[in-house]
């Protein structure tokens, strides 16, 4: 296992570095280096900006329109782009059904799907989750029916993230009840503009509506917006988990985190109490080894082999840390990380105050959120069992 950086990689780092600092807005970045709320024109801009460039697609191999990079490549590039404050990619489209339909799609289907993800033009949610079936997905109850050319789905998923954004959904529906809970799924593309869809927002703690509850009343589907075989999609989703769970590792996030924690610690005085220091160390030690985890299945890749089962321990290492970096930088700023107040927030208020900082506003807001990243993804504890079957044996 070679974790050294060839200087052809050190050149493709220098390449990106130069691009994403010479094409980010300011006014994007100055939102992602203050956890300010990011709207969609934000979110869907800096990606049209990185479509347009094919940079969108990052792993994408070039037969589909992507530029074709090495695993370790796209990992420079999201760290570089995380280190100039850009926004995340929305996943959805890019990096979990593009998958899907570049492995168990039609031709045509992908001439039809693939174009609108790589460009960003074209907004996906995932349609997973239900009242009752989240972390045991399987148990899933949206039901499908094959009447003629199309399918009649009705139900309800949840915890939609930025659904109300959507243009389209990938989701799992029930086809059959027979056998396993498993062998009766099937994987649709559904359009969101469709007749009989509903989408509630939902508002969290932060007082975001980040989720939303989506409903379908007798939503007309075309048949050849089934991915795959009938009563196979358990197999097309179990695909799209693994690059969720790798995703949500989210270590190059947690080195730009970092260094905002740090930047809060020495602006509020505390930099100074060594107690505080040893807590920024010992996550400092976490996020080096979760990068070095994150370089290992790299370097597996890059041997050809499959480094997906360990993937829940990515989730769970990646999820952890950013509960911490959020609690710690709270505790940094002190009375200065506002109890989140919803309303002075909406009127503009970001803790323009003497000794606060801009940055420290939405510290609470932030922390709240994080809440949810031990659970959403599959519950950490799931992710535990999962990986003591898949690795340990």
């Amino acid at each position: 296992m070679d974790l050294a950086f060839t200087p052809e990689e050190q050149a493709f780092r220098e390449e990106v570095r130069t691009w994403v600092r010479a094409n980010l807005p300011e006014s994007i970045a100055h939102k992602v280096r203050h956890s300010l709320r990011l709207t969609r024109d934000d979110l869907q801009g800096w990606a049209k900006i990185l479509g347009k460039k094919g940079w969108l697609v990052s792993g994408w191999p070039k037969e589909f329109g992507g530029p074709g990079w090495s695993a370790v490549q796209k990992h420079l590039f999201e760290e570089e782009c995380a280190l100039a404050d850009a926004p995340s990619v929305v996943p959805f489209g890019p990096v979990m059904v593009a998958p899907v339909i570049m492995a168990y799609g039609t031709p045509e289907q992908q001439k039809r799907f693939l174009p609108g993800i790589a460009s960003g033009e074209v907004w996906w949610s995932q349609g997973y989750s239900e009242p009752g079936s989240g972390s045991d997905l399987a148990s899933l109850k949206t039901r499908a029916e094959r009447v003629g050319d199309k399918y009649i789905v009705n139900g309800q998923k949840t915890w939609t993230t930025l659904g109300q954004y959507g243009d389209w959904m990938f989701n799992l529906v029930r086809t059959s009840t027979e056998g396993k809970p498993q062998t009766g799924i099937s994987f649709l593309l559904l359009d969101m503009k469709s007749p009989g869809v509903t989408v509630r927002p939902i508002k969290l703690l932060d007082g975001e509506c980040e989720v939303n509850e989506v409903f379908f009343d007798n939503v007309e589907v075309p048949a050849d917006q089934l991915i795959g075989e009938e009563n196979k999609g358990w197999t097309y989703a179990k695909l799209l988990l693994s690059h969720e769970r790798t995703n949500i590792a989210g270590v190059n996030r947690a080195k730009r985190e970092l260094e905002r924690l740090k930047r809060i610690a020495k602006a509020e005085g505390v930099w100074d109490d060594m107690r505080f220091r040893d807590q920024i160390a010992l996550l400092e030690i976490d996020i080096v080894a979760l990068e070095m985890l994150v370089l290992r299945v790299l370097s597996a890749e890059k041997s050809g082999k499959n480094p997906l089962d360990i993937a829940g321990l990515l989730k769970i290492k990646g999820s952890e840390i950013q509960q911490r970096y959020s609690e710690l930088m709270m505790q940094a700023a002190g009375p200065y990380s506002l109890p989140f107040i919803e309303e002075a927030m909406e009127a503009g208020w970001q803790g323009d105050f003497p000794g606060g900082l801009v940055a420290d506003a939405p510290l609470a807001s932030t922390y709240f959120n994080m809440r949810k990243t031990t659970i959403y993804g599959g519950s950490n504890e799931v992710q535990r069992n999962i990986v003591a079957q898949t690795v340990l044996g």
